[in-house]
């Protein structure tokens, strides 16, 4: 473990719709994610759901009202895989938890991490969403970040906020707390090295599979227990 272990930051529920990864969390916790806005870099739009302990739940997807950007160049891809052909399949038989991310906190300063580190942390990519500013790994192809090859989503984004306010202590207090975040891996001996060589290894449960690599998260809600994946 790093000498500045992580903390976890958020998951990630990607979906076709603002409304379809919307009615999936209600569904599933019975609270509905609200709030939330547009990444203009991304041309993607998300909302939120708040968390016991400063952890939240996004719901993202293709942001339909996104412009090109005003110079003429092409745009980047989108985030977390949105524009792959495959999370377009997958998206076809709804919402899923696709993706988590960490948050790396001050003194520790990612874009130094990362640039010492390239072949290991993404580019650090800075993105605004009304107030808030922060910076995020983000590969340049979209995809999620991947360590000799291997990603799928089961490693974490990396993100650093600008200021100490977090998205978290704006939206509306819920009963629900996160009790677990699994992951499955048919490479997860791999998967689980970088994760220890990130400081990260404590946020998940990682266990091999011989099928898709997979996320679960399991919730403490004021009904039971409730899981999404």
């Amino acid at each position: 473990m790093t000498a500045h272990p992580l903390r976890l930051d958020h998951l990630v529920i990607s979906a076709r719709t603002l409304d379809e990864g919307t009615q999936y969390v209600a569904d599933t916790l019975g609270v509905a994610p609200s709030g939330g806005g547009a990444h203009p870099l991304m041309r993607t739009h998300n909302r939120l759901l708040n968390l016991w302990g400063g952890v939240y739940l996004e719901v993202i997807a293709v942001d339909p009202q996104a412009t090109a950007p005003a110079d003429g160049s092409a745009p980047r891809p989108r985030l977390f895989a949105l524009d792959d052909p495959a999370t377009h399949a997958r998206l076809e038989n709804g919402p899923y938890l696709s993706h988590w991310v960490a948050r790396v906190e001050r003194p520790k300063h990612l874009p130094t991490w990362q640039a010492q580190y390239p072949q290991r942390i993404p580019p650090v990519v800075p993105m605004t969403r009304a107030d808030f500013t922060w910076g995020l790994t983000v590969p340049d192809d979209g995809a999620f970040p991947a360590w000799q090859g291997i990603g799928d989503g089961v490693l974490p984004s990396l993100i650093q906020w600008d200021t100490t306010r977090h998205p978290s202590t704006a939206l509306p207090e819920t009963e629900i707390s996160l009790k677990a975040l699994k992951g499955a891996h048919p490479q997860a001996d791999t998967v689980a090295a970088q994760l220890r060589w990130l400081g990260a290894a404590h946020l998940i449960e990682l266990q091999p599979t011989e099928g898709a690599p997979a996320l679960v998260a399991e919730f403490e809600t004021p009904d039971g227990l409730r899981t999404l994946k």
